[in-house]
């Protein structure tokens, strides 16, 4: 590991438990700093009112002063009552084809964080799934944490314990496979990063609005390498939030996953063209094996600064 890398694990590494609520309180209200929590949703009704409970109860009804101002579940095309559970949980739920309407919506994780910048106001924007169980509000506090009392810090992520089943420390398969192996080769200074690929994360809106966005799986990645090559290391940090417990994708949707990431790895790389942005997986059928042939994601959106929708709402 980098010299480098060892001093900035040292110097930005921390726990949730290190900056108490209160602490983070008053530096808040000192600051006057705004803070938007974005769950990107789609058929989450099993979880996402449950997340909201907690951050609502926790980080904003629950304090003489909210931690957290605003509270948006973007709703990507669910078919259940994703939308529903989240607003009765007391969400505000926007759908994200009414996010930008100009521009026609295209599937995928990254497309739905990069409209949330339209659809929130904060000075620190929080991303977190809506897939976990067992949600600890730590999750929100620990990551938003250093940017309220760090002033040089721009992007933190979470780092957790990720079980898989009853095995500790067996998920995150495709980090392990693909994303940290493509780090510790080609960006050794992000090789200090816990969970690299991990949903939750939180990032002074500055920044999140001048970086383009992976509409794809390749999203956290993607912020990720171009925060560093944008703010630099030290602008990086990394909390611990304990223990992360979601539902897992079987193999060959995280062969998709793997794809869209390695493919958001080499247009860094080169900025080229992919040769074929397609993956092909193979399912048994009753006449032995079928391929099946899916698109990989190649699309980015610009950064946020330059939709003329984002930047006429800045001058008013």
């Amino acid at each position: 590991m980098l010299e480098e890398v060892e001093r900035w694990l040292a110097d930005r590494s921390w726990s949730a438990a290190d900056r108490p609520l209160d602490q983070l309180l008053d530096r808040k209200r000192a600051a006057g700093t705004t803070v938007s929590v974005v769950l990107p949703a789609l058929d989450e009704e099993a979880t996402v009112g449950a997340i909201v409970e907690v951050i609502r109860r926790e980080l904003i009804e629950g304090l003489p002063f909210p931690l957290v101002d605003e509270l948006v579940v973007v709703d990507s095309g669910s078919t259940d009552r994703t939308a529903e559970v989240a607003a009765k949980a007391g969400a505000r739920v926007v759908h994200r084809d009414e996010i930008l309407p100009r521009i026609p919506a295209l599937p995928g994780k990254g497309e739905v964080l990069w409209r949330s910048l339209l659809a929130t106001s904060g000075d620190v924007v929080c991303f977190v799934d809506a897939d976990l169980r067992d949600f600890s509000a730590a999750f929100v506090s620990g990551i938003v944490g250093p940017l309220l009392t760090e002033p040089d810090v721009q992007f933190v992520k979470a780092m957790y314990d990720r079980p898989l089943g009853d095995a500790p420390g067996q998920g995150g398969r495709v980090t392990e496979l693909v994303a940290r192996p493509l780090l510790n080769l080609h960006w050794p200074q992000l090789a200090g990063f816990v969970q690299p690929l991990g949903g939750e994360y939180a990032v002074r809106r500055s920044l999140l609005e001048r970086l383009p966005f992976p509409v794809g799986y390749g999203v956290e990645l993607g912020l990720l390498v171009d925060a560093l090559h944008t703010v630099g290391l030290d602008a990086l940090a990394q909390v611990d939030v304990g223990v992360r417990v979601h539902r897992h994708q079987d193999g060959q949707a995280l062969g998709r996953m793997a794809a869209a990431i390695y493919r958001t790895a080499l247009l860094r790389l080169s900025r080229g063209h992919l040769v074929r942005p397609e993956l092909t997986q193979f399912e048994r059928g009753p006449e032995g094996f079928v391929p099946r042939t899916y698109a990989v994601d190649t699309e980015e959106r610009p950064p946020m600064l330059g939709v003329r929708e984002y930047a006429l709402r800045r001058v008013a």
